[in-house]
């Protein structure tokens, strides 16, 4: 059963004028574009190309957390909702990866940066139990070990947010270690096509949590020109006055909220 398949990462190149994969004649529907598929395991698509992804139960079930603890900070919707959707609460294997980014940018609409990123942060502790930024603590103090360890758990554990990734060698402090991350390019920033929802509800907030509630440094590089991010544990964040994503613009092309004519994109201000 599909449902029951691991998620499945594909990379769709749309074409105008090609024959659809079925083989269908093209001449039933001469202006839509079509869509050849090529499926992978670890591969996104290139940049001006979109990733698909065919999620499974588990990956389903993470987005429908997320988004139903979000849910409570997220502005409603202006239009009514399709009829699928107008049931009193959705369970949680019924979301799906659109849904999660339009709640998270309802989470932005109305809000400061810094209200954006606090709201993410409330989120985050909802999810875990009393106590559980203590333990951490204890069970993962800032050592070279418990970086790679955390390293390593990121990439399975956060596939299904951002897409495939690696553990890569970084140097922290001089020392070289292997607790960097590379995602070779977000399923978050490819999604959402917004600067402000990549730096204010993911990079901000997460440097964040893990620097001073779990008390282990991340530092996250996004890098707009690929869409890929580097994260590297131990390394505290600098200021975001002093961060290069400060000074970023917005995707024109990409972002239904971009202002194309401003030299940084609004919401990072």
């Amino acid at each position: 059963m599909a449902a029951s398949l691991p998620m499945e990462l594909c990379s769709a190149a749309a074409r105008t004028g090609t024959p659809a994969p079925s083989g269908r004649s093209s001449a039933a529907r001469p202006n839509r574009r079509r869509a050849t598929v090529r499926c992978a395991a670890t591969v996104p698509a290139p940049m001006g190309e979109k990733t698909e992804y065919r999620d499974g139960p588990l990956e389903r079930a993470f987005m429908g957390l997320f988004a139903r603890k979000m849910e409570k900070y997220a502005t409603k919707r202006k239009q009514n909702p399709p009829e699928s959707e107008k049931k009193e609460e959705k369970a949680v294997w019924d979301w799906d990866y659109e849904s999660f980014v339009d709640v998270s940018r309802r989470v932005m609409v109305g809000r400061t940066r810094a209200q954006q990123q606090e709201a993410v942060r409330e989120v985050l502790l909802s999810m875990l139990p009393p106590g559980a930024p203590e333990q951490f603590r204890k069970l993962f103090p800032p050592t070279r070990w418990a970086c790679e360890f955390n390293a390593a758990l990121t990439v399975p554990f956060f596939h299904w947010l951002v897409g495939p990734s690696e553990v890569i060698e970084v140097e922290v402090d001089g020392v070289k270690q292997r607790s960097g991350v590379l995602i070779k390019k977000c399923r978050y920033l490819e999604n959402s096509g917004c600067v402000g929802m990549c730096v204010n509800m993911c990079k901000i907030p997460t440097q964040d949590f893990f620097t001073n509630e779990f008390g282990l440094p991340l530092t996250m590089n996004p890098n707009f020109e690929d869409m890929s991010c580097e994260m590297i544990y131990g390394q505290v964040p600098p200021p975001l006055e002093e961060d290069p994503v400060s000074k970023q613009a917005c995707y024109p092309n990409l972002c239904s909220m971009s202002t194309p004519s401003a030299p940084v994109c609004p919401k990072l201000q």
